[in-house]
């Protein structure tokens, strides 16, 4: 069951005018260069990481306030553990904190959490603050904030397939999208990715085949609400065929 109509007829585009099916529902973010936005300035990397932290609430709420009914954000993919130990800990505990801190004004605001990834694999402290605001957010449905955490795209792909394999069902994209994490809340329309670089990084391959893609410059730290409206307003602008005229 979605979370959310997709079949709204207009919406108001980031000039106050009337669009139609102009206005992304689903939102999805790459959230890169904390490390770098960190270094630039002389900073140590895990400064970066929790400027980066902070911003998550900021644009989280303006989503939400912008009409977006769904946001996922790669917080901590598969290929991250590749890092340095510390900086492992470091996000991680960033996250614990945030998901304490923001489990109140989910409840408040009708905000479903959910994640997409291996949770099994995270620390015990992250695993349990996850299940906490899953469940206490789970009858929710004014925004999903869909949360991906030790995700890769490849080895999604590779378990919704297994997964309509083991129910009997035959590997389609319908079988496969129905196992997918996001499921639930549908393809991301617009995929934007902040901090220069020109790629997807393993990120929701599966569901950005017909994604509207934007890439900033801007460092995550410094994407506020103004970039993120550039992005919307970027949207409202594109042509999205689907292999038609």
């Amino acid at each position: 069951m979605l979370f959310f109509n997709k079949k709204k007829k207009a919406k108001e585009n980031t000039d106050g005018e009337t669009a139609v099916n102009t206005f992304p529902y689903h939102v999805a973010i790459i959230m890169d260069g904390n490390g770098r936005w960190a270094s630039a300035s002389g900073k140590p990397r895990s400064y970066g990481h929790k400027i980066g932290a902070e911003n998550v609430e900021r644009i989280v709420s303006h989503a939400f306030v912008r009409g977006v009914k769904a946001l996922s954000l790669y917080a901590f993919s598969s290929e991250n553990w590749s890092r340095p130990e510390k900086e492992v800990d470091k996000i991680f505990s960033l996250i614990v904190s945030f998901l304490k801190k923001y489990i109140k004004k989910a409840e408040d605001n009708g905000v479903k959490v959910v994640f997409s990834g291996d949770l099994t694999a995270l620390p015990k402290k992250l695993l349990s603050e996850a299940e906490e605001v899953i469940n206490g957010t789970k009858c929710n449905d004014k925004f999903v904030l869909n949360i991906a955490l030790n995700y890769g795209a490849r080895t999604e792909i590779a378990r919704a397939a297994s997964l309509a394999v083991k129910n009997g069902e035959p590997v389609t994209p319908e079988t496969v999208s129905k196992y997918l994490y996001t499921a639930d809340i549908g393809d991301p329309e617009l995929i934007i990715r902040t901090g220069g670089e020109l790629r997807l990084s393993n990120f929701m391959l599966f569901q950005a085949a017909y994604s509207e893609l934007y890439f900033t410059k801007v460092m995550w730290p410094d994407f506020n609400e103004e970039e993120f409206d550039k992005a919307l307003k970027d949207f409202s602008k594109r042509k999205r065929r689907f292999g038609g005229i």
